[in-house]
């Protein structure tokens, strides 16, 4: 897709010369004869770049510069004749990514504009890498789901909700059953393929604002948000049943895979440590009554 480019100019001449110039080489334009006739076309479509003077009825071009870096994700280049009213310090403090002088040349405009762009397509590759980097800081890559770092964080945070608005908060520790078992036996790699496997069937089976850890080994949690100790125990039954009817329906393992699982409501004011510790208690309590079951505090 071609670049999309707004110019916008009261000078007839000048807009139509530069939307002609730059169609010619290859760029989609689009033009407006003032700032409010801009502010119309940008809420219609996407553009990239913005091409606008200074000098307009109404708003100016450094008061459009101004609203549209306050609200959209497009680049401004600023062209004025006032050279002595104007500097290019206050072009960019206003947010212009570039400022021109008239009398210009169209060739000028376009090295100008190329530049701009390709500075927009590097941030944007910048952005997009640090995101990627930000996903996986805080992803267990074999499983997919959040790893326990990111638990602690967002565990935290509900708990803060909670205590302002005081919602109910439920917590899950899950842990598969002999699973050291199953990796002396069949060894590491269909160890990891089983981790995988229970790590989608828990992704599957979980609300919107729920989120599953994979905590370590072969531990995970689930946070359940305005969610009480009954509807979490219902969340934990559901996990259990897709595992088995999931992951157990496509091994051909004699070691059974089964989870034993901890279910606990948070109560105000105790601490992330003690709400962890008494999920935890939970699932051991699981872990004694000869696991494959469900266990609440």
């Amino acid at each position: 897709m071609n670049p999309q480019i707004l110019i916008v100019d009261d000078d007839d001449s000048i807009r139509d010369s530069i939307s002609e110039y730059l169609s010619l080489s290859g760029y989609d334009t689009d033009t407006a004869v003032n700032a409010g006739d801009a502010l119309e076309r940008l809420a219609a479509r996407q553009f990239d770049v913005v091409i606008t003077d200074i000098i307009m009825n109404g708003m100016d071009g450094l008061q459009l510069t101004e609203h549209i870096k306050a609200h959209y994700d497009i680049s401004v280049i600023i062209i004025t004749g006032y050279i002595r009213d104007y500097t290019y310090e206050t072009a960019i403090k206003k947010g212009a990514d570039d400022f021109v002088f008239k009398p210009f040349r169209l060739e000028e405009l376009l090295l100008r504009l190329k530049r701009v762009l390709r500075e927009r397509r590097i941030a944007r590759e910048r952005n997009e890498i640090l995101e990627e980097f930000k996903i996986l800081s805080i992803t267990d890559h074999l499983t997919q789901l959040y790893n326990s770092r990111h638990f602690h964080y967002q565990l935290q945070s509900e708990i803060t909700r909670h205590n302002r608005y005081q919602r109910p908060l439920s917590l899950l520790m899950l842990d598969i059953d002999h699973f050291k078992r199953f990796n002396d036996i069949y060894g590491h790699m269909e160890g990891d393929r089983i981790l995988s496997s229970i790590g989608k069937a828990i992704s599957a089976v979980l609300r919107t604002p729920d989120t599953a850890y994979r905590y370590g080994g072969e531990e995970f949690t689930v946070i359940l948000p305005e969610t009480d100790i009954e509807s979490a125990m219902k969340a934990a039954s559901r996990i259990k049943t897709v595992v088995e009817s999931d992951v157990l329906r496509h091994n051909e393992f004699d070691v059974p895979i089964t989870l034993s699982i901890g279910v606990t409501e948070y109560s105000f004011g105790e601490s992330t440590t003690e709400f962890m510790k008494r999920a935890d208690k939970a699932m051991y309590i699981s872990k004694r009554q000869g696991r494959n079951c469900i266990s609440k505090i």
